[in-house]
């Protein structure tokens, strides 16, 4: 599991740690990296060129995302995608020779991540119907295609929960306990 709100005491906490307790009650080993705990620079700050050396905290990411099945990354949509520390941490770990790998002189590329399925619980003050038909779902494309599809990850499926600013404590319970059923039916 990767949190991907910079806080853990925040509705996608609740959410991930509810999606994690179905996944134990249903016999699932659960690892969380929770992004907001985590000691990174998130600025690839050569681009990509010369790569460098990686914190401690992402190499335990890349070992937990090499070890498991199923991924499960639970973020707020913030500006229609995913938050910049999220977005900083796929730039950091996400990397050739581990997730990826280009053929010298072909235009295709190696999936090394062939193999694992994804889920992802995002959150969104947007009106779904909104970020689907009029934006077009620009952080769902990103994430299952740009990122981990590019990577082999596949199927990568998406549950949103929304308007989360507009909602009742009973509709969030209700989320709540819709991210501990897909948790317990994990992978």
């Amino acid at each position: 599991m990767i949190l991907g709100h910079p806080r853990g005491d925040s509705f996608c906490g609740a959410l991930a740690d509810a999606y994690a307790e179905g996944a134990r009650d249903a016999g699932h080993e659960v690892r969380m990296l929770a992004l907001g705990e985590l000691s990174f620079d998130p600025i690839r700050r050569t681009g990509y060129g010369e790569a460098p050396p990686l914190e401690p905290d992402l190499l335990r990411a890349q070992d937990d995302i090499a070890w498991c099945d199923h991924m499960t990354w639970v973020y707020p949509n913030w500006w229609g995608t995913m938050p910049a520390l999220m977005k900083g941490f796929i730039d950091r770990v996400i990397l050739p020779g581990f997730a990826f790998q280009y053929r010298e002189g072909k235009l295709l590329w190696d999936k090394l991540l062939k193999g694992r399925s994804a889920r992802l619980l995002v959150t969104m003050d947007t009106p779904p119907a909104w970020y689907r038909w009029v934006i077009g779902r620009p952080g769902h494309n990103q994430m299952r295609k740009s990122v981990l599809g590019f990577c082999g990850v596949k199927p990568v499926r998406v549950s949103q929960f929304g308007v989360v600013k507009k909602s009742s404590p009973e509709r969030r319970a209700q989320w709540i306990a819709r991210a501990r059923e897909l948790g317990a039916k994990a992978a």
